[in-house]
């Protein structure tokens, strides 16, 4: 199987990071523009100034998306370099991506609760499958 088809899922993912980026960066425009905070809280973050609550949920999600696909981009590379892509490691990949662009929806969207969870622990498990396979088919 051609290895480099485990990069377009790893695009993917950094598209949806640059998707949050830019609507973080939009909403926090927006609340500046309109008065609702002034631009030197984003110095130190610590003015005593409060944020909105849509601009703190993107922020949080944005830092979201440099904690745990940190692992995925990780487990993508080492089944590239090692030969290992194989079908099945290519659809869990894309499949980590779908649970993390339905967390993304949730999460800066409804933020409903139950569903967040269920789509974020959903993202963990077809990571720990990801890493499975790879070991398996290194193995």
């Amino acid at each position: 199987m051609n290895n480099a088809l485990i990069i377009y899922p790893m695009f993917a993912m950094f598209l949806l990071t640059g998707l949050i980026f830019v609507s973080l960066f939009r909403a926090r425009s927006g609340a500046v523009a309109r008065g609702d905070i002034k631009p030197s809280h984003f110095l130190t973050y610590s003015d005593g100034q409060k944020e909105a609550p849509r601009t703190l949920t993107l922020s949080r999600h944005f830092s979201n998306m440099f904690e745990t696909p940190v692992l995925f981009y990780t487990v993508c590379l080492a089944i590239m370099v090692s030969d290992a892509v194989h079908p099945v490691l290519v659809g869990l990949a894309w499949a980590y991506v779908a649970m993390r662009v339905l967390h993304a929806v949730i999460h800066t969207g409804s933020n409903n609760l139950r569903w967040r969870i269920f789509a974020y622990f959903g993202s963990w498990i077809v990571l720990f499958a990801l890493w499975i396979g790879l070991i398996i088919y290194v193995s």
